[in-house]
């Protein structure tokens, strides 16, 4: 019996990950930051663009954070850098080191990633609120140490004016 309970509880688990990865890899958000944003087809670039939101950071630690090596590093922030939306300066403690820091287009490409980034789809929206309620306490069971580190989706008064759609327009 408790092995019959136990296939069960694996049967279904596995039809909950295939659906979830179904339904989060039809909604992947590249194609909208390709689109806004204008950095090619991988998300390496804006992926770099949301981390120097934090602070600007030497070519090392960029390297490292991304898993990238000394020339690709060099080659990323040098197509930012023509794109105006990263700088490269000399470290202030060691000038044979660079430092990466966002320009203020930069900080505008970064903040609208993120907003791209957090918007949840209207599947998701649309789900009647007991659901919705449900579905976020099964996944906070699954990603405690992420929830609150992740950024608040716009709400529906963040954006009265319509900013989001005019700052995608501006970054085509």
């Amino acid at each position: 019996m408790a092995d019959n309970a136990s296939s069960a509880q694996s049967e279904a688990a596995g039809r909950v990950w295939s659906a979830m990865q179904a339904f989060v890899g039809a909604r992947d958000h590249r194609r909208e930051m390709q689109e806004a944003l204008g950095l090619g087809r991988g998300l390496g670039r804006v992926k770099l663009l949301v981390q120097l939101n934090t602070g600007p950071r030497t070519l090392r630690e960029i390297a490292e954070a991304n898993g990238y090596d000394a020339p690709y590093t060099t080659v990323v922030v040098d197509k930012l850098v023509a794109r105006g939306l990263v700088e490269r300066t000399a470290h202030p403690d060691d000038k044979r080191r660079k430092l990466v820091t966002l320009t203020a287009a930069g900080r505008q490409a970064a903040a609208l990633a993120e907003q791209i980034m957090a918007e949840p789809p209207a599947e998701l929206t649309a789900l009647p609120p007991d659901t919705l309620s449900r579905l976020d306490e099964a996944l906070a069971q699954l990603v405690p140490a992420t929830i609150d580190h992740r950024p608040a989706p716009p709400g529906p008064t963040d954006d009265p004016a319509g900013l989001v759609q005019q700052r995608r327009r501006a970054f085509e």
